[in-house]
């Protein structure tokens, strides 16, 4: 395994030109709660996770992620990540530094490989959480990321030599070749999953539930609301989590999922799967078909935000 520091994904930063009807959509439909704001911020917090937040929305006049967001155990860490992308020559945002967000903390900011502004951190305060009661039906926590990317293979390679991801599945297409790659910084089966697209940009945020009943209630419920539902409900083989898919009012697409996979890392070997098996995108075999619509919806609109750091 390679030398990994990085040791879980914290939050990711949303830039939305409909800055209200996305705070209500969070809040008031999708289960978060809006635990600090500021001129233009909500920071939204996953009522089962330390997490500081899970999602920051930003008013802004462009779509974009503003930042992925991971976690390190010490500053001694930050400051080991940071000298050794400064020395292979990624370019930094921030150098080492206090973070002047709920929390704090200690961390500092680059650009990946496509322009995206990553954020590295340690010493953040914890969030007074608790557990999440048997039928309800709000997030336990952030599960994971799913970036587009213009140029899987080398957004890949970034994120296993610089930030130590290591691959735990791939899917693969019998006629357009591989297509999304699963990359893990745990025993979770994946934190950042990355999907071959036009461009740069979201492919969804996914967030987990405490359980199958949670998981229907939530997926129901958000369907009561008039949220316009993607894909799912089902179960996917890699990861071997379940999926309910929607968009936000802003167009991004965020999933429910539960029972996400842990695995033994050090006996764990990648698959290669064919998507185009109906029991590899679904094993239940419920979910509505995957086809043109629903992967056109997942490529999202091209990222404003690539190589051009969020003001805060």
């Amino acid at each position: 395994m390679t030398d990994r520091l990085i040791t879980h994904l914290r939050h990711v930063d949303l830039a939305v030109p409909d800055f209200d009807a996305q705070l209500a959509f969070y809040t008031d439909t999708w289960g978060l709660r809006t635990e600090h704001t500021d001129s233009g911020l909500a920071f939204l917090a996953a009522e089962g996770s330390p997490e500081q937040y899970a999602v920051r929305l930003r008013r802004a006049a462009d779509k974009r992620i503003d930042l992925l967001a991971f976690g390190v155990a010490t500053r001694a860490d930050v400051d080991v990540i940071a000298e050794r992308l400064g020395a292979d020559g990624v370019r930094l945002i921030t150098e080492p530094g206090p973070l002047h967000t709920p929390g704090g903390g200690y961390g500092f900011r680059f650009f990946d490989n496509e322009g995206r502004t990553v954020e590295v951190s340690a010493d953040v305060a914890v969030r007074k959480h608790r557990t999440i009661e048997e039928g309800e039906s709000i997030p336990v926590r952030l599960s994971h990321v799913v970036i587009n990317s213009a140029d899987p293979e080398a957004t890949r390679a970034f994120y296993e030599k610089h930030l130590g991801f290591a691959l735990s599945d791939t899917l693969l297409h019998p006629h357009l070749g591989k297509m999304m790659w699963f990359m893990r910084v745990n025993a979770w089966h994946h934190s950042v999953a990355i999907a071959r697209g036009p461009h740069p940009s979201l492919h969804h945020a996914s967030f987990e539930m405490r359980g199958i009943d949670e998981y229907l209630r939530g997926t129901g419920r958000v369907l009561r609301a008039g949220v316009e539902k993607i894909w799912g409900p089902g179960r996917h083989t890699a990861g071997n989590n379940t999926f309910s898919y929607f968009l936000d009012p802003s167009g991004n697409t965020m999933e429910y999922t539960t029972e996400l996979e842990l695995i033994d890392e050090d006996t764990w070997h990648p698959h290669l799967y064919d998507f185009t098996q109906p029991e590899i995108a679904d094993q239940w075999g419920i979910a509505n078909q995957m086809n043109e619509f629903v992967a056109q919806r997942s490529f999202n609109d091209p990222d404003k935000g690539l190589y051009l750091a969020p003001p805060v």
